[in-house]
C-alpha cells in the first residue's frame, strides 16, 4: 500500500502520530496554495493557518477508495477553505472602537447638516464630540466603504474597464495555478507509457503520428490511448 494511504488509514483509526506526519509532509502544499491569496488584506501566516485547517479536513474526509493522490484531492479543499475565510471575514479589518467613533461622527455630521444646511468643519466636529481631529480622521478613513466593483478604472474610446474585470483577472490567475498543481499530480499518477504520451502530446505539442514513431506503435493506437488516458484523468479529478 502507498505510504501516504497507509498513514491516512492509521489516522482514520485514531493514530495522531500518523495524522501529524501527513500534515507535516503537506505543509509545503498549504504554503503554495496560501501564497496565491496574498494581497487581500490578510497576512500570509493567517492564510496559512486557515489552509492548515483545510488540510486537516482533507485528512478526515478523504476516502481511501479514491483513485487519486491525496495532494490532488487536497489542493481544491485547501483553496476552498481559504476562499470561504476571505468571503466570510470581509476584505477590510476595522476595530470596534473605530467603527463606534465613525458612527458618532456620522450622526453628528447629519445633525449639523440638517440644522444648518452646511457641511461641518473638522474642528467643529472635534469640539462637539470632544475628540482629537486625528482620531476623527482615522475613524473615517478606516470605515471608508470598499470601492464599487463596477467602478470605472480606465476609459478609452467609449470602452470602459471596470474594477470587477481586474479582480476577475487576478482570481483567474490563481485558479490557473491551482489547476496546474492538480494537473501535475494527475499526470504524475499515470503509468509510464501514459505519462509519456500526455507529456509529448500536450507539453511538447507533438502530433499523434510523431508520438507513434517515437513510442513504436501506430497512430491509431496513440489516438485510442490518448482518449483513454484523458478519460482516466477526468474521472480521477472528478472523484
Amino acid at each position: 500500500m502507498d505510504r501516504t494511504l497507509e498513514l491516512l488509514r492509521l489516522a482514520k483509526e485514531g493514530d495522531q502520530d500518523a495524522k501529524e506526519q501527513i500534515v507535516t509532509e503537506n505543509l509545503g502544499l498549504v504554503w503554495a496554495v496560501a501564497r496565491r491569496f496574498m494581497g487581500r488584506g490578510h497576512e500570509i501566516e493567517d492564510l496559512y493557518q486557515i489552509g492548515c485547517i483545510g488540510l486537516m479536513k482533507c485528512i478526515d474526509k478523504f476516502d481511501l477508495s479514491y483513485d487519486v493522490k491525496f495532494s490532488t484531492y487536497a489542493v481544491p479543499m485547501i483553496s476552498g477553505e481559504i476562499k470561504r475565510f476571505l468571503r466570510d471575514d470581509g476584505m477590510i479589518k476595522v476595530s470596534r472602537t473605530l467603527k463606534e467613533t465613525a458612527y458618532k461622527v456620522k450622526r453628528a455630521r447629519e445633525e449639523i447638516v440638517h440644522r444648518t444646511g452646511q457641511e461641518p468643519k473638522l474642528e467643529e466636529l472635534a469640539d462637539i464630540l470632544q475628540m482629537d481631529e486625528e482620531e476623527i480622521v482615522a475613524s473615517l478613513e478606516a470605515n471608508v466603504e470598499v470601492e464599487s466593483i463596477h467602478k470605472t478604472i480606465y476609459q478609452n474610446d467609449g470602452n470602459a474597464i471596470y474594477l470587477i474585470d481586474k479582480i476577475a483577472d487576478q482570481e483567474d490567475e490563481s485558479e490557473e495555478l491551482l489547476n496546474h498543481i492538480v494537473l501535475e499530480e494527475l499526470v504524475d499518477g499515470l503509468e509510464d507509457t501514459e505519462r509519456t504520451i500526455i507529456r509529448m502530446r500536450y507539453y511538447e505539442n507533438k502530433t499523434q503520428t510523431e508520438i507513434a514513431k517515437e513510442v513504436g506503435i501506430s497512430q491509431v493506437q496513440v489516438s485510442r490511448l490518448e482518449k483513454k488516458i484523458l478519460k482516466k484523468m477526468r474521472e480521477a479529478y472528478q472523484r
